[in-house]
């Protein structure tokens, strides 16, 4: 397959946390965008979902960034999944 060479303008410091990322786990900036592409291809379309969230799942991602709301433990799961299990 023949290669095609392009500009395209990010916010750099996205550019940047991405880039250290992929280094990280061993893939060039330019190996992700053609993955990225391929899956474009593949799935005639985004391969995610682009969707705006509802209101319960913004309150949600707020709370969740304030730290409020109800907290479970692992030792909660844990001693839920046994009670179930009895």
């Amino acid at each position: 397959m023949s290669k095609l060479q392009t500009t395209i303008r990010l916010e750099e410091d996205d550019y940047k946390q991405a880039r250290k990322i992929l280094e990280f786990v061993g893939m060039s900036y330019s190996q992700a965008i053609n993955m990225f592409n391929r899956m474009v291809v593949l799935n005639h379309g985004l391969p995610f979902d682009a969707k705006i969230p509802n209101k319960q799942t913004i309150a949600a991602m707020k709370e969740a960034k304030e730290l409020k709301g109800d907290f479970v433990t692992l030792s909660d799961l844990k001693s839920e999944r046994a009670a179930l299990s009895n």
